[in-house]
């Protein structure tokens, strides 16, 4: 295995050469990639936006389970398709399967069929699946492992912007309730946006570069899951991979779990509306990016794992700093909410760009897609226990603003734990 996100030794020369090549591959890859996650959170945020403001919250973290499932269920065949054929297929295959999803979805969605969107849900969660291992194997093969975090930090803004733009609009245009043709104008927007945006996306796959397979001899696992978890006991081989692993997987436990505190806070604290409630994820969105491009400049080196555990802490700080938002006057509350949002979003970046190119560039190349799909399996982990953590607080009748307090207590919990361990790691 690699062992760390150095510059190789091939001549800098070559090394802007071969970037220059890999452009208008990464172009199409980042554009598909961005438009897929636009239309994962557009649909998902008015999903549950139309949950809450329904009054039939428990449906949120029920859509946060299903969408959860398929990572856990099928990582580990979507690993053997990023090894065992070219990734350009898989990739084209997979937003086809996408294209499938939001026609169920657009369906759902215009008739207020919860069916259909739970359906749609596991459908785009599955091609996500499918997808993100052959993606992200892909980067390594396009540029060389010096200026894959760099390439990271890029595709985390470009997917920032789809991500936030994709949560806003379905806010502003669920607030859209004249009727058109017996539906809802604002449903009407989003049911036949999705369609018509997965349709471009299947298009941009086709600009995706060629490679060989990386290992056509590789099996089946057949045994689905066990295979992910035979393969998580192999990456606890390698102790970094393992702790990095682990800080991954709580940063995605928390990032949604505050989307869920988040929805939920708009209509109990400040009695916003739709529109209003996409907006109040605006800013730690935007520092989620920020801290992406932080990253490209603080995690260098050998050691570049040493932003980890300062970044935890800053994010457990600031989330207690949150719960506390109801000791303040009333006209503060709204604008500290939004200014520690931003902060936490900001720690939350920093840690998972380099995180995340570190899952890319410490496999050896035939192992890429299987090492991926497994981490992919840590982080949905995380955000399916998410969904039970909050039922749990919902059952309490806990105001979701203090959940932020429990969200900060388990950060410092883990900050604690981490720093110890990557200080290990430094002195092997």
């Amino acid at each position: 295995m690699a062992a760390t996100m150095e510059p190789s030794s091939i001549s800098n020369g070559a090394l802007r050469a071969q970037v220059r090549r890999a452009r208008g591959k990464f172009a199409a890859m980042a554009g598909t990639y961005c438009l897929g996650v636009f239309n994962d959170n557009f649909f998902k945020q008015a999903a549950c936006l139309m949950a809450v403001y329904a009054g039939r919250v428990h449906l949120q973290s029920l859509a946060v389970i299903v969408f959860t499932l398929p990572w856990l269920l099928f990582a580990a065949p979507a690993g053997w398709l990023a090894d065992r054929f070219s990734k350009r297929n898989i990739v084209i295959a997979s937003k086809l399967l996408e294209l499938a999803a939001m026609l169920c979805g657009g369906i759902g969605v215009l008739t207020v069929d919860w069916t259909l969107i739970l359906l749609m849900m596991f459908l785009m969660a599955l091609q996500s699946t499918i997808f993100s291992p052959a993606l992200n194997g892909s980067i390594p093969e396009l540029f060389p492992p010096a200026y894959v975090i760099r390439a990271n930090s890029t595709i985390k803004m470009l997917v920032m912007a789809g991500t936030l733009v994709g949560i806003i609009l379905a806010g502003v245009l669920l607030n859209y309730k004249q009727p058109v043709w017996g539906v809802a104008l604002g449903r009407l927007i989003v049911g036949l946006g999705v369609i018509g945006i997965s349709l471009a996306g299947v298009v941009l796959s086709f600009g995706v570069a060629h490679r060989p397979a990386a290992d056509p001899s590789v099996k089946f696992p057949w045994t689905g899951p066990g295979k992910t978890v035979g393969e998580l006991l192999r990456i606890r081989r390698d102790r970094l991979l393992w702790t990095v692993l682990l800080g991954d997987l709580f940063v995605w436990f928390v990032a949604a779990w505050q989307i869920q505190i988040i929805n939920q806070m708009g209509v109990v604290r400040f009695g916003l509306n739709e529109q209003q409630t996409s907006y109040l994820l605006t800013p730690e969105l935007i520092g989620v990016g920020l801290g992406g491009l932080l990253a490209g400049r603080l995690a260098k080196g050998k050691r570049w794992y040493r932003v980890l555990t300062p970044s935890m802490v800053a994010l457990g700080l600031v989330t207690v700093f949150l719960s506390a938002a109801p000791s303040l006057p009333q006209r503060n509350q709204l604008p500290c909410v939004v200014a520690g949002l931003f902060l936490a979003g900001v720690a939350g970046g920093v840690m998972l760009i380099p995180m995340e190119a570190f899952f890319q560039i410490r496999p050896a190349p035939e192992k890429k897609g299987a090492v991926i799909a497994a981490t992919n399996f840590a982080g949905f982990l995380g955000i399916l226990l998410s969904a039970p953590a909050d039922m749990l607080f919902q059952h309490l009748r806990i105001e979701p603003i203090l959940r932020f307090g429990v969200v900060g207590a388990l950060s410092l919990i883990a900050a604690a734990g981490l720093g110890p361990a990557l200080r290990r790691e430094a002195r092997g």
